[in-house]
Protein backbone atom coordinates (compact mmCIF):
# COMPACT_ATOMS: atom_id res chain seq x y z
CA UNK A 1 0.00 0.00 0.00
CA UNK A 2 1.03 3.68 -1.11
CA UNK A 3 2.27 5.47 1.98
CA UNK A 4 -0.37 7.65 3.07
CA UNK A 5 0.02 11.57 4.11
CA UNK A 6 -2.52 12.88 6.09
CA UNK A 7 -4.14 15.86 5.90
CA UNK A 8 -3.79 17.40 9.19
CA UNK A 9 -6.26 19.79 10.48
CA UNK A 10 -5.34 22.33 13.35
CA UNK A 11 -7.68 23.04 16.10
CA UNK A 12 -8.41 26.57 14.97
CA UNK A 13 -9.92 25.06 11.67
CA UNK A 14 -11.99 22.79 13.42
CA UNK A 15 -15.13 22.76 15.49
CA UNK A 16 -14.07 19.95 17.98
CA UNK A 17 -13.96 20.57 20.74
CA UNK A 18 -13.86 18.82 23.98
CA UNK A 19 -16.65 20.07 25.37
CA UNK A 20 -18.61 18.22 22.69
CA UNK A 21 -17.06 15.00 23.95
CA UNK A 22 -18.18 12.68 26.02
CA UNK A 23 -16.05 12.53 29.31
CA UNK A 24 -16.49 8.74 29.73
CA UNK A 25 -14.67 8.73 26.16
CA UNK A 26 -12.36 11.70 27.02
CA UNK A 27 -10.97 9.15 30.10
CA UNK A 28 -10.42 6.19 27.84
CA UNK A 29 -8.47 7.94 25.25
CA UNK A 30 -6.65 9.55 28.05
CA UNK A 31 -5.83 5.94 30.05
CA UNK A 32 -4.90 4.32 26.40
CA UNK A 33 -2.54 7.30 26.17
CA UNK A 34 -1.02 7.07 29.69
CA UNK A 35 0.11 3.61 28.77
CA UNK A 36 1.86 4.40 25.81
CA UNK A 37 -0.99 4.01 23.36
CA UNK A 38 -2.02 5.85 20.40
CA UNK A 39 -6.35 6.15 20.52
CA UNK A 40 -8.60 8.65 18.17
CA UNK A 41 -11.92 9.68 18.43
CA UNK A 42 -13.37 8.01 15.30
CA UNK A 43 -15.87 7.69 12.50
CA UNK A 44 -19.67 9.09 13.17
CA UNK A 45 -18.99 10.92 16.14
CA UNK A 46 -15.81 12.95 14.63
CA UNK A 47 -18.08 13.00 11.29
CA UNK A 48 -21.41 14.54 12.92
CA UNK A 49 -19.45 17.15 14.93
CA UNK A 50 -18.26 18.29 11.85
CA UNK A 51 -21.77 18.96 10.87
CA UNK A 52 -22.90 20.87 13.50
CA UNK A 53 -24.78 17.63 15.18
CA UNK A 54 -24.21 16.05 18.59
CA UNK A 55 -22.89 12.27 18.29
CA UNK A 56 -24.83 9.46 19.82
CA UNK A 57 -22.15 7.30 20.14
CA UNK A 58 -17.77 8.05 20.37
CA UNK A 59 -15.75 5.04 19.54
CA UNK A 60 -12.64 4.92 19.56
CA UNK A 61 -9.55 3.90 17.54
CA UNK A 62 -6.21 2.64 18.72
CA UNK A 63 -3.20 0.19 17.89
CA UNK A 64 -3.44 -1.54 21.26
CA UNK A 65 -5.31 -4.97 20.78
CA UNK A 66 -8.22 -5.97 22.06
CA UNK A 67 -6.92 -8.25 25.17
CA UNK A 68 -4.66 -5.12 25.88
CA UNK A 69 -7.33 -2.64 26.26
CA UNK A 70 -9.42 -5.55 27.94
CA UNK A 71 -6.88 -5.63 30.70
CA UNK A 72 -6.85 -1.57 31.09
CA UNK A 73 -10.28 -1.66 31.98
CA UNK A 74 -12.36 -3.52 34.56
CA UNK A 75 -15.64 -2.49 33.02
CA UNK A 76 -15.10 -3.92 29.72
CA UNK A 77 -15.91 -7.30 28.16
CA UNK A 78 -14.63 -8.46 24.39
CA UNK A 79 -17.30 -9.04 22.24
CA UNK A 80 -17.11 -10.13 18.55
CA UNK A 81 -15.64 -13.55 16.33
CA UNK A 82 -16.15 -11.48 13.26
CA UNK A 83 -14.92 -8.44 14.33
CA UNK A 84 -13.07 -8.14 18.19
CA UNK A 85 -14.06 -5.48 19.98
CA UNK A 86 -13.82 -3.99 23.62
CA UNK A 87 -16.78 -2.22 24.76
CA UNK A 88 -16.00 -0.12 28.14
CA UNK A 89 -19.17 0.32 30.13
CA UNK A 90 -19.91 3.42 31.87
CA UNK A 91 -22.88 3.04 33.64
CA UNK A 92 -25.53 3.34 30.75
CA UNK A 93 -22.83 4.75 28.30
CA UNK A 94 -20.96 2.21 26.46
CA UNK A 95 -17.55 3.32 24.12
CA UNK A 96 -16.61 1.32 21.66
CA UNK A 97 -12.98 0.58 20.88
CA UNK A 98 -11.45 -0.79 17.78
CA UNK A 99 -8.08 -2.05 17.49
CA UNK A 100 -6.35 -0.44 13.78
CA UNK A 101 -7.42 -3.10 11.24
CA UNK A 102 -4.81 -4.34 8.87
CA UNK A 103 -4.56 -5.48 5.02
CA UNK A 104 -4.73 -9.31 5.12
CA UNK A 105 -1.77 -10.93 3.15
CA UNK A 106 -0.92 -14.69 2.49
CA UNK A 107 1.02 -14.81 5.80
CA UNK A 108 -1.65 -13.93 7.37
CA UNK A 109 -3.01 -16.55 10.21
CA UNK A 110 -6.55 -18.00 9.11
CA UNK A 111 -7.68 -17.58 12.78
CA UNK A 112 -7.51 -14.06 12.00
CA UNK A 113 -8.63 -13.62 8.63
CA UNK A 114 -11.55 -15.40 6.57
CA UNK A 115 -13.71 -14.59 3.43
CA UNK A 116 -16.77 -16.96 2.04
CA UNK A 117 -16.89 -17.90 -1.60
CA UNK A 118 -18.74 -14.78 -2.20
CA UNK A 119 -16.06 -12.54 -1.11
CA UNK A 120 -17.87 -11.57 1.67
CA UNK A 121 -15.24 -11.12 5.34
CA UNK A 122 -16.29 -13.66 7.76
CA UNK A 123 -13.31 -13.08 9.95
CA UNK A 124 -11.06 -9.82 9.92
CA UNK A 125 -9.07 -9.60 13.05
CA UNK A 126 -5.93 -9.05 11.56
CA UNK A 127 -4.51 -5.77 12.87
CA UNK A 128 -2.22 -2.49 11.38
CA UNK A 129 -1.20 0.84 11.32
CA UNK A 130 -4.21 3.93 11.51
CA UNK A 131 -3.05 4.66 7.75
CA UNK A 132 -4.02 1.22 7.00
CA UNK A 133 -7.12 1.70 9.10
CA UNK A 134 -8.49 4.23 7.60
CA UNK A 135 -8.13 2.49 4.22
CA UNK A 136 -9.94 -0.47 5.54
CA UNK A 137 -13.10 1.74 6.94
CA UNK A 138 -15.89 1.89 4.65
CA UNK A 139 -16.75 5.03 3.75
CA UNK A 140 -14.77 8.72 3.66
CA UNK A 141 -17.35 9.92 6.03
CA UNK A 142 -16.57 7.65 8.80
CA UNK A 143 -12.54 7.79 8.04
CA UNK A 144 -11.97 11.17 10.13
CA UNK A 145 -9.65 10.57 13.07
CA UNK A 146 -9.49 13.24 15.66
CA UNK A 147 -6.34 13.16 18.83
CA UNK A 148 -7.79 14.53 22.44
CA UNK A 149 -3.56 14.89 22.55
CA UNK A 150 -2.67 17.52 19.71
CA UNK A 151 -6.48 18.24 19.44
CA UNK A 152 -6.31 17.86 15.58
CA UNK A 153 -7.87 15.93 12.78
CA UNK A 154 -6.28 13.61 10.67
CA UNK A 155 -7.71 13.27 7.50
CA UNK A 156 -5.83 10.52 5.25
CA UNK A 157 -8.74 10.13 2.59
CA UNK A 158 -9.78 13.48 1.36
CA UNK A 159 -12.84 12.69 3.65
CA UNK A 160 -13.22 16.51 5.10
CA UNK A 161 -14.06 17.36 1.43
CA UNK A 162 -16.64 14.68 0.79
CA UNK A 163 -18.35 16.05 4.34
CA UNK A 164 -18.43 19.55 2.82
CA UNK A 165 -19.64 18.18 -0.52
CA UNK A 166 -22.41 16.41 1.09
CA UNK A 167 -21.53 13.01 -0.42
CA UNK A 168 -21.13 9.03 0.84
CA UNK A 169 -18.09 7.73 -1.36
CA UNK A 170 -17.14 4.43 -0.81
CA UNK A 171 -13.35 3.64 0.07
CA UNK A 172 -11.64 0.95 -2.57
CA UNK A 173 -13.08 -0.22 -5.21
CA UNK A 174 -17.34 -0.15 -4.73
CA UNK A 175 -17.58 -3.69 -6.36
CA UNK A 176 -15.02 -5.46 -3.87
CA UNK A 177 -16.09 -3.59 -0.83
CA UNK A 178 -19.87 -4.71 -1.53
CA UNK A 179 -18.83 -8.28 -1.58
CA UNK A 180 -16.98 -7.82 1.50
CA UNK A 181 -20.05 -7.01 3.43
CA UNK A 182 -23.23 -6.41 1.67
CA UNK A 183 -24.79 -4.56 4.86
CA UNK A 184 -22.78 -1.47 3.47
CA UNK A 185 -25.43 -1.39 0.64
CA UNK A 186 -27.47 -1.26 3.19
CA UNK A 187 -25.33 1.26 4.93
CA UNK A 188 -24.61 3.84 2.22
CA UNK A 189 -28.84 4.34 2.12
CA UNK A 190 -28.88 4.98 5.59
CA UNK A 191 -25.98 7.86 5.89
CA UNK A 192 -27.19 9.02 2.60
CA UNK A 193 -30.57 10.12 4.35
CA UNK A 194 -29.54 10.68 8.01
CA UNK A 195 -26.93 13.11 6.65
CA UNK A 196 -28.96 14.46 3.67
CA UNK A 197 -26.07 13.67 1.21
CA UNK A 198 -25.67 12.10 -2.19
CA UNK A 199 -24.27 8.89 -2.80
CA UNK A 200 -21.59 9.06 -5.28
CA UNK A 201 -22.36 7.63 -8.78
CA UNK A 202 -19.62 4.91 -8.34
CA UNK A 203 -20.56 4.10 -4.88
CA UNK A 204 -24.41 3.90 -6.18
CA UNK A 205 -23.25 2.30 -9.57
CA UNK A 206 -23.08 -1.66 -8.08
CA UNK A 207 -26.12 -2.03 -5.94
CA UNK A 208 -28.58 -2.53 -8.45
CA UNK A 209 -26.66 -5.69 -9.58
CA UNK A 210 -25.57 -6.36 -6.42
CA UNK A 211 -28.29 -6.78 -3.86
CA UNK A 212 -28.77 -10.13 -3.97
CA UNK A 213 -25.78 -10.90 -2.27
CA UNK A 214 -27.54 -9.51 0.81
CA UNK A 215 -29.45 -13.17 0.57
CA UNK A 216 -25.50 -14.45 2.12
CA UNK A 217 -26.13 -12.05 5.55
CA UNK A 218 -27.05 -13.75 8.24
CA UNK A 219 -30.86 -13.13 9.38
CA UNK A 220 -29.93 -12.16 13.03
CA UNK A 221 -27.82 -9.16 11.68
CA UNK A 222 -30.37 -8.16 9.12
CA UNK A 223 -32.90 -7.61 11.58
CA UNK A 224 -30.30 -4.93 13.68
CA UNK A 225 -29.84 -3.24 10.52
CA UNK A 226 -33.53 -3.03 9.62
CA UNK A 227 -33.98 -1.29 12.71
CA UNK A 228 -31.00 0.96 12.34
CA UNK A 229 -32.67 1.78 8.72
CA UNK A 230 -36.45 2.08 9.79
CA UNK A 231 -35.75 3.66 13.09
CA UNK A 232 -33.21 6.65 11.61
CA UNK A 233 -36.22 9.06 11.42
CA UNK A 234 -35.65 8.71 7.85
CA UNK A 235 -37.79 5.86 6.84
CA UNK A 236 -40.19 7.00 4.13
CA UNK A 237 -36.77 8.22 1.90
CA UNK A 238 -34.78 5.01 2.89
CA UNK A 239 -37.60 2.97 1.81
CA UNK A 240 -38.28 3.96 -1.79
CA UNK A 241 -34.62 4.05 -2.23
CA UNK A 242 -34.83 0.31 -1.23
CA UNK A 243 -37.33 -0.04 -3.56
CA UNK A 244 -34.96 1.88 -6.47
CA UNK A 245 -32.02 -0.22 -6.05
CA UNK A 246 -33.57 -3.67 -5.59
CA UNK A 247 -32.61 -4.13 -1.82
CA UNK A 248 -36.24 -4.14 -0.67
CA UNK A 249 -36.63 -7.51 -2.98
CA UNK A 250 -33.60 -9.23 -0.91
CA UNK A 251 -34.97 -8.67 2.29
CA UNK A 252 -38.99 -8.80 2.00
CA UNK A 253 -39.48 -10.94 -1.29
CA UNK A 254 -42.90 -11.69 -0.49
CA UNK A 255 -43.94 -8.20 0.40
CA UNK A 256 -41.74 -7.10 -2.52
CA UNK A 257 -43.83 -9.48 -4.96
CA UNK A 258 -46.81 -8.32 -3.51
CA UNK A 259 -46.27 -5.05 -4.11
CA UNK A 260 -45.24 -5.33 -7.45
CA UNK A 261 -47.33 -8.00 -9.19
CA UNK A 262 -50.90 -8.00 -6.71
CA UNK A 263 -53.69 -6.18 -8.07
CA UNK A 264 -53.70 -4.06 -4.40
CA UNK A 265 -50.12 -2.57 -5.09
CA UNK A 266 -50.67 0.54 -4.87
CA UNK A 267 -53.07 0.27 -1.86
CA UNK A 268 -50.47 -1.29 0.16
CA UNK A 269 -47.55 0.83 -1.07
CA UNK A 270 -49.36 3.60 0.33
CA UNK A 271 -50.07 1.91 3.75
CA UNK A 272 -46.20 0.95 3.64
CA UNK A 273 -45.30 4.46 3.25
CA UNK A 274 -48.10 5.88 5.96
CA UNK A 275 -46.92 3.40 8.16
CA UNK A 276 -43.40 4.66 8.11
CA UNK A 277 -44.16 7.88 7.74
CA UNK A 278 -46.08 7.89 10.96
CA UNK A 279 -42.68 5.92 12.54
CA UNK A 280 -40.17 8.79 11.46
CA UNK A 281 -42.92 11.78 12.92
CA UNK A 282 -42.79 9.31 16.31
CA UNK A 283 -39.12 9.74 16.13
CA UNK A 284 -38.50 13.26 15.37
CA UNK A 285 -40.72 13.80 17.92
CA UNK A 286 -39.23 11.49 20.75
CA UNK A 287 -42.21 9.02 21.06
CA UNK A 288 -41.06 5.82 21.74
CA UNK A 289 -41.56 3.29 18.79
CA UNK A 290 -41.72 -0.67 18.85
CA UNK A 291 -40.20 -3.06 16.18
CA UNK A 292 -43.01 -4.98 16.27
CA UNK A 293 -45.40 -2.06 15.04
CA UNK A 294 -42.93 -1.41 12.43
CA UNK A 295 -42.70 -5.19 10.96
CA UNK A 296 -46.15 -5.58 11.17
CA UNK A 297 -46.87 -2.94 8.94
CA UNK A 298 -44.55 -4.05 6.31
CA UNK A 299 -45.57 -7.77 6.74
CA UNK A 300 -49.12 -6.80 6.42
CA UNK A 301 -49.25 -6.72 2.27
CA UNK A 302 -48.47 -10.62 2.12
CA UNK A 303 -50.57 -10.99 5.67
CA UNK A 304 -53.61 -9.54 3.97
CA UNK A 305 -53.24 -11.20 0.30
CA UNK A 306 -52.91 -14.46 2.18
CA UNK A 307 -56.32 -13.94 4.52
CA UNK A 308 -58.16 -12.77 1.09
CA UNK A 309 -57.28 -15.79 -0.72
CA UNK A 310 -58.42 -18.14 2.18
CA UNK A 311 -61.24 -16.28 2.52
CA UNK A 312 -62.03 -16.70 -0.63
CA UNK A 313 -61.94 -20.50 -0.67
CA UNK A 314 -64.07 -20.79 2.12
CA UNK A 315 -62.12 -20.45 5.13
CA UNK A 316 -63.77 -18.57 8.17
CA UNK A 317 -62.55 -15.35 8.91
CA UNK A 318 -60.34 -15.69 12.02
CA UNK A 319 -58.68 -18.97 11.12
CA UNK A 320 -58.04 -17.68 7.79
CA UNK A 321 -56.27 -14.40 9.37
CA UNK A 322 -54.29 -16.46 11.87
CA UNK A 323 -53.11 -19.03 8.79
CA UNK A 324 -52.21 -16.12 6.64
CA UNK A 325 -49.83 -14.82 9.75
CA UNK A 326 -48.56 -17.68 10.36
CA UNK A 327 -47.40 -18.32 7.03
CA UNK A 328 -46.36 -14.90 6.07
CA UNK A 329 -44.35 -14.18 8.86
CA UNK A 330 -42.62 -18.10 8.69
CA UNK A 331 -41.32 -17.16 5.02
CA UNK A 332 -40.11 -13.52 6.09
CA UNK A 333 -38.04 -15.40 9.25
CA UNK A 334 -36.09 -17.02 6.88
CA UNK A 335 -34.71 -13.63 5.47
CA UNK A 336 -35.04 -11.76 8.45
CA UNK A 337 -34.58 -12.93 11.92
CA UNK A 338 -37.47 -11.44 13.78
CA UNK A 339 -37.25 -11.92 17.92
CA UNK A 340 -40.56 -13.75 19.03
CA UNK A 341 -41.54 -11.21 21.63
CA UNK A 342 -41.82 -8.79 18.09
CA UNK A 343 -43.51 -11.62 16.21
CA UNK A 344 -46.48 -12.42 19.17
CA UNK A 345 -47.36 -8.80 19.67
CA UNK A 346 -47.66 -8.12 15.63
CA UNK A 347 -49.70 -11.13 15.66
CA UNK A 348 -52.02 -9.70 18.05
CA UNK A 349 -51.84 -6.35 16.28
CA UNK A 350 -53.24 -8.04 13.07
CA UNK A 351 -56.13 -10.26 14.73
CA UNK A 352 -57.27 -7.59 17.12
CA UNK A 353 -58.08 -6.04 13.04
CA UNK A 354 -60.74 -8.73 13.35
CA UNK A 355 -61.86 -7.58 16.80
CA UNK A 356 -62.38 -3.97 16.46
CA UNK A 357 -65.30 -4.43 14.14
CA UNK A 358 -66.91 -6.07 16.89
CA UNK A 359 -68.18 -2.99 18.14
CA UNK A 360 -71.89 -3.64 19.80
CA UNK A 361 -72.34 -4.13 23.73
CA UNK A 362 -69.97 -4.12 25.99
CA UNK A 363 -67.33 -5.67 23.58
CA UNK A 364 -66.01 -2.09 22.96
CA UNK A 365 -65.40 -1.23 26.27
CA UNK A 366 -63.67 -4.70 27.02
CA UNK A 367 -61.50 -4.25 23.97
CA UNK A 368 -60.24 -0.52 24.99
CA UNK A 369 -59.02 -2.31 28.25
CA UNK A 370 -56.46 -4.41 26.25
CA UNK A 371 -52.30 -3.52 26.66
CA UNK A 372 -52.91 -4.36 22.51
CA UNK A 373 -55.79 -1.81 21.67
CA UNK A 374 -53.58 1.31 21.11
CA UNK A 375 -51.33 -0.47 18.93
CA UNK A 376 -53.96 -2.46 17.03
CA UNK A 377 -56.16 1.02 16.80
CA UNK A 378 -53.21 2.99 15.43
CA UNK A 379 -53.01 0.02 12.95
CA UNK A 380 -57.02 0.34 11.27
CA UNK A 381 -56.11 4.49 11.16
CA UNK A 382 -53.09 3.23 9.11
CA UNK A 383 -55.12 0.78 7.07
CA UNK A 384 -57.93 3.71 6.81
CA UNK A 385 -55.61 6.68 5.72
CA UNK A 386 -54.30 4.29 2.72
CA UNK A 387 -56.98 4.48 1.23
CA UNK A 388 -59.18 0.71 2.83
CA UNK A 389 -62.75 0.94 2.98
CA UNK A 390 -62.99 -0.24 6.80
CA UNK A 391 -66.46 1.03 6.97
CA UNK A 392 -65.90 3.74 9.13
CA UNK A 393 -64.30 1.82 12.01
CA UNK A 394 -61.59 4.31 12.38
CA UNK A 395 -63.64 7.21 13.22
CA UNK A 396 -65.87 5.17 15.07
CA UNK A 397 -63.06 3.74 17.54
CA UNK A 398 -62.35 7.64 17.85
CA UNK A 399 -65.42 9.11 18.79
CA UNK A 400 -65.63 6.34 20.84
CA UNK A 401 -62.37 6.83 22.94
CA UNK A 402 -63.25 10.77 23.67
CA UNK A 403 -66.07 9.28 25.39
CA UNK A 404 -64.66 6.28 27.10
CA UNK A 405 -61.19 7.00 27.79
CA UNK A 406 -59.14 3.85 28.11
CA UNK A 407 -57.20 3.41 31.72
CA UNK A 408 -53.17 3.91 31.57
CA UNK A 409 -51.72 0.42 31.77
CA UNK A 410 -48.24 0.81 33.70
CA UNK A 411 -45.85 -1.99 33.21
CA UNK A 412 -43.72 -3.63 35.71
CA UNK A 413 -39.80 -3.08 35.50
CA UNK A 414 -38.32 -5.78 33.86
CA UNK A 415 -34.73 -7.07 34.09
CA UNK A 416 -32.68 -8.36 31.23
CA UNK A 417 -29.65 -10.43 31.85
CA UNK A 418 -27.85 -8.35 28.88
CA UNK A 419 -26.80 -4.81 29.86
CA UNK A 420 -27.21 -4.07 26.26
CA UNK A 421 -30.32 -1.95 26.05
CA UNK A 422 -33.01 -3.52 24.01
CA UNK A 423 -35.15 -1.52 21.08
CA UNK A 424 -37.80 1.23 22.90
CA UNK A 425 -41.25 -0.51 22.91
CA UNK A 426 -44.27 1.98 23.18
CA UNK A 427 -47.40 1.75 24.94
CA UNK A 428 -49.71 1.65 22.30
Amino acid sequence: MPELIPNIIPRDQHPISRNLISPSALKVMHRLHSKGYEAFLVGGGVRDILLGKQPKDFDISTNAHPEQVHALFKNSRLIGRRFKLVHILFGREMIEVATFRGQADEQSNKSETKQSEHGMLLRDNVYGTIEEDAVRRDFTVNALYYSAQDFCVYDFLNSHNDIKAKQVRMIGDPETRYREDPVRMLRALRFAAKLNFEIEPNTSAPILSMAPLLGNIPAARLFDEMLKLFMSGHAVEIFENLLHYKLFDALFPQISHTLNSNKQAAYYKRFILEGLRNTDNRIRAEKPVTPAFLYATLIWPEVNRQWQQLKSEGVPDFPALQQASQSALQKQLAHISIPKRFTLMMKEIWEYQIRLTKIQGRRPFQLIEQPRFRAAYDFLLLREQAGENVNGLGQWWTKFQVKNPAPVHKKAPRRFKNSKPRPQQHNK
